[in-house]
């Protein structure tokens, strides 16, 4: 497929398009319940509750179930069947509330998806305890759908090792004068695509994909994590506060080098450069301030780039998609990429 060709329509008739869409979200909501329902059955009434409730505290606050979605559909699109991969989509998603857990303490974070963060409704080490026995967790539900497939958990590893890899270099980036556009889309492959890749190519691998079938999905997942990070970072600054579930600007508070502040320092000239260097040197700004970054950021035109630059992964995604076979997957795949470009949460 030519780079940057249009994806052809799904379907010519309108209304036959909406009804699909009602059918793809509603699947979709059915699946999220069934995940929710594991998640919430695997830690309720386990002792200590010291450790087990603020465990269910994580897990009970909601979430899109994006990755465990990802397993679902990509076995599905691989061939297989739902029933064969919802421990490995229940795995995927302790392991990533296990990253959420120390991303919040790492960066002091206040608030997740609306609430409290762990370490600050109950404290520190009950936190990093938390987050200890979902990884526990997530290893355990792994291993109940895994027979012969003993390369799934090096898939699974290795992911989690990325996700380490790139937070660290987040961190980095805190105290690093400059950051290029590509040092940015090498550190965010690590710290979320490689999360969403592992969960497609799992998901195709449990669910009998050829190796084309699985590297194509892999693509898909790792394309779009890159344009789901380059939207979170958006969202930061132009996302409405109670449907983004947390404080809007929090990265420019916080100090972080997002996608639009990295595009911003290489566009910036005179006050606008200063400005950008002392937010660098001071590790944030006050919440006072934001609206002036903000306005910068239009002003230089970042924030399009950035909405651009979401669009080009988004069709790298779904172009990936053109050697799956099973097509209802294949337009539910695609469904799920464009809600994702339009999501405000």
């Amino acid at each position: 497929m030519n780079k940057g060709r249009p994806v052809k329509p799904l379907v010519n008739d309108e209304e036959k398009f909406n009804g699909k869409i009602d059918k793809f979200f509603s699947l979709y909501e059915s699946e999220r319940k069934k995940i929710d329902k594991i998640l919430k059955e695997s830690l309720k009434g386990k002792k200590p509750d010291s450790l087990y409730q603020p465990a269910l505290y994580i897990t009970e606050s909601g979430g899109k179930r994006l990755r465990p979605l990802l397993v679902l559909l990509s076995a599905k699109a691989a061939g297989g069947k739902f029933n064969r991969v919802y421990n490995a989509a229940a795995a995927v998603e302790f392991l990533h509330n296990f990253t959420l857990v120390h991303d919040d303490i790492m960066d002091n974070s206040d608030m997740r998806r609306g609430i409290l963060t762990l370490h600050k409704k109950f404290d520190m080490s009950t936190a990093v305890l938390a987050g200890d026995i979902l990884l526990a967790a997530a290893y355990r539900f792994l291993l109940k759908d895994i027979r012969r497939e003993t390369e799934i958990l090096n898939y699974f590893t290795q992911a989690l090792i990325d996700v380490c890899e790139g937070q660290s270099i987040d961190k980095i980036f805190e105290t690093q004068k400059e950051v290029s556009v590509k040092e940015y889309i090498g550190m965010i492959q690590k710290k979320t695509a490689a999360l969403a890749e592992m969960c497609c190519v799992i998901g195709a691998s449990l669910g009998g994909g050829s190796k084309k079938e699985i590297n194509a999905l892999g693509k898909y997942g790792k394309n779009l994590g890159i344009a789901f990070q380059i939207q979170d970072d958006l969202l930061d600054i132009i996302g409405a506060e109670q449907e983004f579930g947390k404080m809007t600007g929090s990265d420019l508070v916080e100090g972080k080098k997002t996608y639009l502040f990295v595009k911003a320092f290489i566009k910036a000239e005179r006050e606008d450069k200063e400005d950008l260097i002392k937010l660098a040197e001071n590790k944030g700004i006050d919440r006072s301030q934001i609206v002036k970054y903000k306005d910068m950021y239009e002003r230089l035109g970042v924030i399009d780039e950035a909405k651009k630059e979401v669009r080009n992964y988004t069709r790298k995604a779904i172009n990936s998609l053109e050697i799956i076979k099973e097509k209802k997957s294949r337009k539910i795949l695609i469904w799920l990429a464009d809600s994702l470009i339009k999501r405000m949460r």
